[in-house]
């Protein structure tokens, strides 16, 4: 583990910098305050930090209170060094953002005891850490996927919706279903199914831009948002996912599978006094006229009217090869 010393007397920085190598510490060795909080906000800073309390540009205290005002890095356990002892100096160093405090002359046993303290500490910091990202992780992304899950994806589309609404562009708000995906799971399991829901959530998202948004909708379906999109090619976007579904068989196990999705699509200009319900309602509708034209194919629906208009369709069944 990666190590800071800050200690103005040269005599003693080399000392306990040689005495930390020894132990196995990636030592870092400054001679002032202002260096030692350059290092501790560097991009990958050290973890432990030893601070004499007395030195120049800036104290120990100062690079304390300094290090725990930045709430956006990680955690840094930090041990101040002083040759103060009285009971009122050890509750102002702590006081300062220290974790701990060590009186000079110390004993290198005793530092070292509260160096393997200090990695305890930060251990358990990170496994908290882990665990609040991965139930953050849980509660935004659908588990199976990993894309965004229902309330999340509806979220991201409606706050979209409202700004290309302020800004006077588009969102493309596409339904896509996964053609005959029961058919898939009768015949070759639900293991299978799982590989082709997973495989299409990937496919879907490297063939957005990264500010699109892709979400797991519900089932076999799932919802795309394709933001400042020009209405005039959000057609030809469609067909370019539907075809990255369909243009390559899917690999479930040890079967080869012909996959297809049917689009519905609803831009956010045709319908300028919907509310995003009502546009993905609109959508839904345009995919449940995709399903009866055939599927594998995309409908666009119509403003005014709850009849869809229709664009190219081209039949591609779940095949086994």
């Amino acid at each position: 583990m990666r190590i800071l010393i800050a200690e103005d007397d040269a005599l003693s920085r080399t000392l306990l910098e040689r005495t930390l190598q020894r132990s196995g510490y990636d030592v870092v060795a400054v001679a002032d305050g202002a260096e030692a909080l350059l290092e501790l906000s560097s991009q990958d800073p050290p973890r432990l930090a030893l601070l004499d309390w007395v030195m120049p540009e800036k104290d120990g205290l100062e690079v304390c209170r300094e290090v725990r005002r930045r709430k956006d890095q990680t955690y840094t356990y930090l041990i101040l060094l002083s040759s103060r002892e009285s009971k009122q100096d050890i509750v102002y160093g702590l006081e300062s953002g220290a974790d701990d405090y060590l009186t000079k002359p110390f004993d290198v046993d005793e530092l070292k005891a509260r160096l393997r303290t200090g990695e305890r500490i930060l251990e358990l910091e990170d496994r908290l850490v882990e665990a609040r990202e991965s139930m953050r992780f849980q509660a935004t992304h659908d588990l199976l996927t990993s894309l965004w899950n229902r309330g999340v994806i509806m979220e991201l589309v409606t706050r979209e919706v409202a700004r290309t609404r302020r800004e006077g562009s588009c969102t493309a708000v596409m339904m896509c279903d996964i053609d005959h995906f029961k058919r898939i799971n009768d015949q070759f399991g639900h293991a299978a199914g799982d590989e082709v829901l997973r495989e299409v959530a990937r496919r879907l998202q490297l063939s957005v831009r990264s500010y699109d948004m892709v979400g797991r909708y519900g089932g076999e379906e799932f919802l795309v948002a394709l933001n400042r999109c020009d209405p005039g090619s959000a057609v030809s976007r469609a067909e370019n996912l539907r075809g990255v579904i369909g243009g390559r068989p899917f690999q479930a196990g040890n079967q080869r599978l012909n996959v297809s999705i049917s689009i519905g699509l609803a831009l956010s200009t045709d319908f300028a006094g919907y509310s995003v319900d009502e546009i993905l309602h609109e959508a839904d509708m345009a995919l449940y006229a995709a399903k009866a034209a055939g599927r594998n194919c995309v409908r666009v629906a119509a403003p005014g009217s709850r009849k869809p208009v229709e664009n190219k369709t081209t039949e591609s069944p779940v095949m086994m090869q």
